[in-house]
């Protein structure tokens, strides 16, 4: 088993600043490569209190601003512009980042990238679903509509 600390939030593992402990193979190719993780050390504890007083501050101040977000976004349909070919497949696919965006120039607030969890690929026009962690105990779910643009 290794022990690290997460740098950022891995759904079903813990927030960032925990620290887990999680079989070797998973932490070499999955957690350790893509940047999710760091060894834990010693010296590693300061590491952990850095990481969440910058969680903290990325934080909505309080869960009644967090619920009041969660209807916000779950209110309204969140239209994305992508480039598309004919047939409306796309040219790439929809980040998390390009979700955050959306969301922002619909004027829904902001929300954090590393936050947006896509189900599946977005490879085509369409309506679909994104979950939008905006506090530890708030969730929303978005509506998005993904249409051929730019």
């Amino acid at each position: 088993m290794a022990k690290l600390i997460l740098t950022h939030e891995v759904t079903g593992l813990g927030a960032a600043g925990d620290v887990v402990e999680v079989k070797d193979g998973y932490a070499r190719n999955f957690l350790l490569p893509r940047g999710f993780a760091l060894t834990w050390t010693k010296g590693g504890e300061k590491q952990v209190e850095t990481i969440k007083a910058a969680r903290a501050a990325r934080a909505h101040a309080s869960v009644e601003a967090a619920q009041a977000q969660a209807q916000a976004l779950s209110s309204k349909k969140v239209k994305l512009e992508v480039k598309a070919g004919e047939s409306g497949r796309l040219f790439g696919t929809v980040k998390p980042a390009d979700v955050a965006a959306a969301v922002e120039a619909a004027g829904l607030g902001a929300i954090d990238k590393r936050n947006v969890e896509l189900p599946n690929h977005i490879k085509s026009v369409g309506s679909y679903q994104a979950n939008v962690r905006l506090h530890e105990d708030v969730s929303a779910v978005i509506d998005l509509e993904v249409v051929a643009g730019k």
